[in-house]
């Protein structure tokens, strides 16, 4: 069973959004919220939700980066 976590915007008090990106890491999926959280205008904040869902990115060098097999 796979573990992953997802980065997800806050943009509202009952609505989050979010993306296939899946990071190995808590850390690297909070990172990559915050990155993204940076360039947006709509957000009011940003969360990390673990999931069931195969690793697809990692987070390096302030960057969201695919794995490739």
């Amino acid at each position: 069973m796979f573990k992953s976590y997802a980065p997800m915007m806050i943009i509202s008090e009952t609505e989050t959004a979010g993306n296939a990106l899946r990071f190995a890491t808590e850390e690297e999926a909070l990172n990559s919220a915050k990155e993204l959280f940076s360039r947006w205008t709509v957000p009011q904040g940003y969360e990390v939700h673990e999931t069931h869902d195969p690793v697809n990115y990692r987070f390096e060098n302030g960057r969201n980066e695919r794995i490739t097999e």
